[in-house]
This record gives C-alpha cells, structure tokens and sequence, in this order.
C-alpha cells in the first residue's frame, strides 16, 4: 500500500465534515475511518457476549495494545499501563503519593500548568494534614529562552532546600497547552535526576506528535545551558512518571491514554481512580480480593492494578495498534508524520502572522534553533498574536484595538462561537502576555491553503470584535 499524500488527499481518510476546517487537533483530536471500523467491531464483540468479552477478550488485546504503545515509546510494557486521559494519569500518580509526602515536601510546577491538573493540585492540599506539602509555582512569560526557564527551575529548587523545605516532585509537560510550545522537558527532567527530585510529566500533547524514547537518557552535562541536537530530542529514560493521551496525536478513539512509572517507584501505586478490582492493599492488611479478570495472576501488581477499572467502553485502549498501523501504512510512518506536522505549523504560523502584521510566540529563542526555528516551536502547535491588546484602560490613539482586562472572557468567548458559527472552523483565542493570541495546530489532514484561509477570518473577527464590544484604540506599544 503507498501512503496517501498529506494535505487534502488525505482529509479523505478522516471522518471530518467537508465544510469544516479542523485547525484545532490539538485539543481533543479525531481519528481516520479505519479507526472507526476498528472500535465498532470491537463494540460489537463486547455486546455479542459480554463476559467472554470483558473478562477474556479484552485483557489479551489490552495486552497487545501495551506492546505495542511500549514499542513505539522503547520501553518494556511492563512499565506501562492504561488510563483514561492524560489529566487521570496525573491524578492517579499524585493520590498514590500522598501518603508518601510528609512535611516540607514541595510540589514544584510552571504557570503554564494545564488549569485542570492544578485544580487537581489544589484538591489534593486539601485532603492532606497542612504541613505535608507545598505548592510553588514557577511563573514565566514570553519572550523568555528555554535555557534561562529551565535555571529559573534550577534554582527554584535550590531556594526550596535553603527554606529548609525538600523538593519532593516536579510537575511539568512536553508540549503546553495554552500557549501552544514545545517544553525543555528534557533538560528539566535532567536537572530532576541530578537533584534527586521526582520527575511527574503531563505529556498529554506527547505520544503521536513528538518523538518519545523512554529507554534512552539524555548524557549528564554540567549547568552550562540547553543546546540539544535534534538526534538528542525526546530521550527521557530515568523519567519517573510520564503520562500522554493516544486520542489526541495517535489517532485512537477518545479516551485514551497511557500511564508509565519507572519500576523503581511502582510498589508505589497502589490504586487507580476510582479504586478498583487491582487494589494492592499495605502488606500490614487484609489481602484484596480477587481481581476479576482471569490474566490478573499471570502479570506484575503493577499490570493488574490497571488491567479493569470499574466497568467502562474500553474499546479506545483496544485500537491504538490499528492506529499505529495506519500511520505506518496510509501516512508513510512515525517520522514522516513528526516531520510534516511541525514544518507545517510552523510555515503556517508564519504565514498568518506575516498575513496580521504580528508574530509568532516563542520567536525570540535562539537556543535549539534548528533551520532557524526556534526551540519553542518544534512541535505541532504554534502561537500568532491578534492585534488586540489587553489594557487595564482603555485609552490612547492608536490603530491596535484594545480591551479592558476584565472583557477577556467574555470576547474570547464571542471569538470562538463566531469561529464555529459564522466560519466552520475553531482556533482558541487567549490572554498573554498583554495581547490575544490564537493557537494553530497541523495536522496531516491539512496543508498552507487552509492557514492562507484563515488569515482573512482573523482579520474580519478582529474587526468585528472592535465593533461588537466599542473597544478603544491602544498603542501597539
């Protein structure tokens, strides 16, 4: 079978409506035709006999789905099990540890946190005695370089120590969410194992973008700055927690997700959420009851504790090996798919940031430049300013329209149902740094000529959101 080119040609294989435009893959993908086929046959099955399907069936494809998300990934599959998303895997990491977190600890996390894991950090404070974590977070905005965040982490944690505090675990991602932008994640889980703190990655843009080597570590190096060649991208081995959505990038039904823990530290978890049939109790209690699942005896604690959780479509986990078949067989591989994402978000993003007169996020980071691409952006979303400044008034006299900070919600809100609405298409509008920006996401199924569309819808919303809110002029200034 030959590959079927990216761009338009490939939108066939897609179960997208024709009338819109999916600029925004990124936050809760989609999946090709195949995939559906895969899945349905998969539900069919469940319902043509449930138990044989549930309690036998089911646990030998999830095991074929793990070997091969632990193939692409090169790590054992041992070290690898199932979850829903990306923000459980995260939950389930930090509820497990809690018990392990005794005064001082400190939890150490950037700003540009995906908001639902740091509602998750808050409800975990809550339920644990007042003195047996902290939160510190790690402010940063743009323009910064990825070499002076990943010392402002550095020395972070060294701040924590000489507050007498430990730096127990550091929550960070591979990709941000909002801004859209490569992490140093590496580097940062670099500076975790020199420093002998816990390493929690939400790679929840991860798997299926970027490429991720769990088996190789990066060569340990001295303070003297972030400059990694493209052959040294993606090596996380000695991670200790790493979580990442299929659903998004790797073209599986929602939801699904992966979860690994690095085998020294997983008598650590011993429940899922919601705690279920693979509870491993303290050696001190009664033993748990038998799983349900016949395979339970034949795997690790660690594999069963995963293996069912409460009784759920768990179809999705079932079809990542067609996924990863059709990438390697209709979009011609992994690398082929890596490479055509991120060149082509990034001549987008040019493209419509030279369209409005502004920028690329991230532009001014000349460490990791490869082609003159900044290390911010290899990766498969990219961030271009609207000419829409937040003010705290509104005044001057200039040709910037500009908003009050407090309008924000409410004009982003506006921005995104008219995209939907009146443009059949969706690009989030957000707040930093003191200006609106929109998040671009490639995707194989796209190509130039629908970033070269959007640049007039961008231009024709900002003037409508002038006019629907009698927003005031503001200098570009």
């Amino acid at each position: 079978m030959s590959p079927t080119p990216f761009g338009a040609p490939m939108r066939q294989q897609f179960l997208l409506d024709p009338n819109y435009r999916n600029l925004n893959h990124g936050s809760f993908g989609t999946y090709p035709h195949p995939l559906l086929a895969t899945q349905q046959a998969y539900q069919r099955l469940a319902e043509s006999s449930p138990d044989e399907f549930l309690r036998y069936t089911q646990p030998t494809a999830l095991l074929t789905a793990r070997h091969a998300l632990a193939s692409l990934l090169n790590c054992p599959a041992k070290d690898l099990v199932t979850v829903k998303n990306a923000t459980t895997g995260v939950a389930t990491v930090l509820h497990n540890l809690a018990p392990h977190f005794a005064a001082g600890d400190t939890l150490i996390y950037f700003s540009t946190i995906y908001g639902a894991v740091e509602n998750g950090l808050f409800s975990l404070l809550e339920h644990l005695p007042a003195p047996n974590l902290r939160l510190r977070k790690i402010e940063y905005a743009f323009p910064i370089t990825q070499t002076e965040l990943v010392q402002r982490f550095r020395e972070v944690v060294r701040e924590v120590r000489a507050e007498g505090c430990t730096p127990k675990i550091a929550v960070l991602e591979t990709v941000v969410s909002v801004p859209g932008v490569r992490f140093p994640f590496e580097e940062i889980i670099r500076v975790c194992r020199a420093e002998g703190v816990w390493s929690l990655v939400d790679a929840a843009h991860g798997v299926g973008m970027i490429e991720l080597d769990l088996g190789t570590p990066l060569p340990d190096k001295g303070q003297d700055g972030l400059e990694l060649g493209p052959e040294r991208l993606g090596k996380v081995g000695g991670v200790d927690f790493l979580t990442s959505n299929c659903h998004k990038w790797l073209y599986t039904p929602r939801s699904a997700a992966l979860l690994y823990v690095n085998p020294s530290l997983q008598h650590l978890i011993r429940t899922t959420l919601p705690t279920s049939w693979g509870y491993i109790p303290p050696p001190s209690e009664t033993p748990a009851k038998p799983s349900l699942m016949a395979s339970a005896g034949r795997k690790t604690a660690f594999e069963a504790l995963f293996e069912f959780v409460a009784t759920a479509d768990d179809t999705p986990y079932l079809c990542v090996p067609a996924a990863l078949k059709f990438r390697e067989e209709v979009c011609g591989g992994e690398g082929a798919v890596y490479a055509y994402l991120e060149e082509l978000v990034n001549e987008g993003a040019d493209l419509v940031a030279n369209g409005l007169g502004t920028e690329v996020l991230g532009e001014g980071d000349a460490a990791g430049k490869e082609k003159g691409r900044s290390a911010w952006r290899r990766c498969a979303m990219n961030n271009v300013r609207l000419p829409v400044r937040v003010v705290q008034k509104v005044g001057g006299e200039e040709n910037a329209p500009g908003l009050t900070a407090e309008l924000v919600p409410a004009v982003v809100d506006w921005m995104q149902r008219r995209l939907v609405e009146d443009y059949r298409t969706f690009v989030p509008v957000f707040a930093h740094a003191g200006w609106l920006w929109v998040r671009l996401s490639a995707q194989v199924y796209l190509d130039r000529s629908d970033f070269e569309w959007l640049v007039p819808v961008l231009k024709e919303l900002v003037g409508r959101v002038k006019e629907e809110f009698k927003l005031g002029k503001v200098s570009h200034l």
